[in-house]
């Protein structure tokens, strides 16, 4: 007869050997994400950059670009460093 020790004990076996490759899978997503929207932004900037004059406007829009850039890609990298850093099973 089925028992719940024995069901629990399968869970318990089975729900890490798929919680963990998921785990990868969607940070891979999400790092993949941000960094398409990094990419994205890149045009925007070199655009920017090349109407540069001095100007504070100018200024600010090539800065709110560059910072943009920068934490999309800071957060994509960091989500595929987390996707390697996931735990194997043992």
């Amino acid at each position: 007869m089925f028992s719940i020790s024995l069901a629990r004990q399968f869970l318990g076996h089975v729900v890490p050997a798929v919680i963990r490759p998921l785990r990868v899978v969607w940070n891979q997503v999400i790092g993949f994400f941000f960094l398409v929207l990094a990419a994205a932004a890149v045009p925007r900037a070199i655009h920017s950059a090349r109407e540069f004059d001095g100007e504070p406007r100018s200024v600010f829009r090539l800065l709110l670009s560059a910072i943009f850039i920068a934490f999309m890609a800071g957060f994509g990298i960091h989500s595929f460093w987390r996707a390697h850093r996931v735990p194997k099973l043992p």
